[in-house]
């Protein structure tokens, strides 16, 4: 329902807090989000607001507290009493005057426990209406407090206490201290986010002359500006002649008419602790060739070019011991498979458990370890641009894990990938023309003995055929001959062109073993050093968007 008293209608007070829980539960998200990358002191700032609105929202909701704060001097305990129309708080000419906080309460029915919480002993309950005879009640408390730059640390305590806990904030100040700038800087402008409840008085305007009155107060309204209280208006009063008197008592009247104070200061309270959290500022977008550069790094200190050119040299030694002439492809299997040597299968890898199956790939050096740790350093650089402090400690600190990790997961990733090794079907066709080459060579040289060893044993040697007939310079050689000599002949041929289809093959297969390795080494980065630091980036988005939420 709407209430009168103020400019436009306002809900009431139920309503009103509700207003304030998204604000709230916005505020306890950016603490819970801030923990271990916002500073201490300000995190905590906000959990005790946080308590503070919890425990106020508790208490009646009825009444509206006013407290009157003012420097030694300014006379805040004779003007509560002139508001109040009686005699409530002491008054003296020596000082400070007032020790204790002192309350003055109009319709104390639900008031003692706020009171208790207030940790106000002093109390006077009023028995006439706030606003005069005939108005209607008004749950009111005012609060008397000692000075706020008491020379007395304990009064000065309690001022500075229910600061943070009263629903409205009346500053008192006189004409020879309204400029006073350890008022405005300690006191004043640390509340500049609590303007919509807070109530400028320059009292004691009777010691002024009447033309002097407006440039004075215009004075001081332009220090609240420049305090932050932009929209706070300076009512001068006189609580000896009574004058303002009037107008400050309806201004609190309407205050607690709307029933909006304790609200509107709960969200200034949650304003001014979101105000204090360090900004996440805005992550900027990491760009691609960034992340080019820290796959680039990876992969040379996961020596990706090393493995490839040992599935090329692979290759070309299995494929020379395959299609290779017999009588020498032997000598290829002296030599160690650069694959095996690397513990790394030259055939399927990917149903291999990377964890048993380790690589024998030399441990990281300096320079492979320089190389890593350049290349993420250089990403979690780029990924914290544009962020707090608090959230670029906590990047690099994802990046400082992500390198202690990454020997161990770059050399899974290495051991996981199907390197593409296996055979071609092309070896045994060679292959096997090379074995046939080799009997018809062995069969030629076999029968060209004969006619030379069979005599020696007593046997009548065979007769040796001759190619006749055909008209070419064949014609006239012994047949074994050609036999022995085309079949060295083909072998020697086949060997290499094995070694050349081997060589172009191989050198394919290494840019797909390249190529492979880069995706697995894209992978490791993205699981061990992006995700990690994304997250942390993702965290720094939802911080600030709590923020903004609570200071909305």
């Amino acid at each position: 329902m709407s209430r009168g008293g103020g400019q436009g209608g306002h809900r009431d007070g139920p309503g009103d807090e509700q207003g304030v829980d998204a604000p709230l539960g916005a505020l306890a998200e950016a603490v819970e989000l801030g923990e271990g990358r916002v500073a201490e002191a300000d995190l905590a700032a906000a959990r005790r607001v946080a308590a503070r609105a919890g425990e106020r929202r508790a208490l009646s909701s009825e009444h509206t507290v006013v407290g009157f704060f003012g420097a030694t001097g300014s006379g805040k305990s004779s003007l509560l009493n002139a508001v109040a129309g009686a005699a409530v708080a002491r008054t003296h000419v020596r000082r400070p005057t007032t020790s204790e906080a002192l309350a003055a309460v109009w319709e104390p029915r639900g008031a003692e426990a706020l009171l208790d919480w207030l940790e106000v002993r002093e109390r006077r309950v009023m028995d006439r209406p706030f606003a005069g005879e005939g108005a209607a009640p008004l749950p009111v408390v005012l609060i008397d407090l000692p000075d706020f730059d008491s020379v007395a640390l304990e009064h000065r305590a309690i001022a500075e206490r229910l600061a943070g806990q009263v629903d409205v904030l009346v500053w008192v100040v006189d004409p020879q201290k309204y400029a006073d700038a350890v008022i405005h800087r300690d006191f004043i402008a640390p509340l500049a986010t609590h303007a919509a409840v807070t109530a400028a008085v320059l009292n004691q305007v009777d010691l002024l002359p009447p033309a002097e009155v407006p440039r004075v107060a215009a004075s001081l309204e332009q220090l609240l500006r420049d305090d932050g209280l932009g929209r706070v208006l300076v009512l001068p009063v006189s609580a000896r002649t009574g004058e303002g008197v009037e107008a400050l008592r309806a201004r609190i009247a309407r205050f607690a008419t709307e029933r909006r104070a304790a609200t509107e200061r709960l969200a200034a309270d949650v304003r001014a602790a979101a105000g204090r959290l360090e900004a996440a500022g805005t992550p900027g977008q990491v760009r691609g060739a960034d992340a080019k550069a820290l796959e680039r790094g990876l992969a040379q200190a996961a020596r990706v070019d090393a493995v490839a050119q040992a599935v090329a040299g692979s290759y070309r030694k299995r494929a020379g011991q395959a299609t290779g002439w017999p009588v020498t492809a032997w000598l290829l299997r002296l030599a160690p498979d650069p694959l095996r040597r690397l513990h790394l299968a030259v055939g399927r890898s990917r149903d291999r458990d990377a964890d048993l199956h380790r690589t024998s790939l030399p441990p990281m050096g300096p320079a492979q370890r320089a190389q890593a740790g350049q290349s993420v350093r250089g990403y979690a650089d780029a990924a914290a641009a544009g962020l707090g402090d608090g959230w670029a400690t906590a990047i690099r600190e994802r990046a400082a894990e992500a390198l202690e990790a990454l020997p161990a997961e770059l050399d899974r990733a290495v051991a996981r990938t199907d390197l593409g090794a296996r055979g071609s079907w092309w070896w045994q066709l060679l292959g096997a023309i090379q074995w046939l080459a080799l009997v018809v060579a062995v069969v030629g040289g076999v029968w060209l003995l004969l006619p030379v060893l069979l005599p020696l044993w007593g046997m009548v040697a065979p007769t040796i055929p001759q190619v006749a007939g055909t008209e070419t310079w064949f014609d006239g050689w012994p047949i074994p001959l050609l036999a022995l000599l085309g079949g060295v002949a083909l072998g020697v041929l086949l060997g290499l062109l094995g070694a050349v289809l081997g060589g172009a093959i191989g050198a394919a297969r290494r840019a797909r073993a390249r190529r492979r390795l880069t995706a697995e080494v894209r992978r490791t980065a993205q699981e061990v050093v992006v995700a990690p630091i994304e997250g942390e980036r993702e965290r720094a988005r939802a911080f600030a968007a709590a923020v903004a939420r609570a200071i909305r």
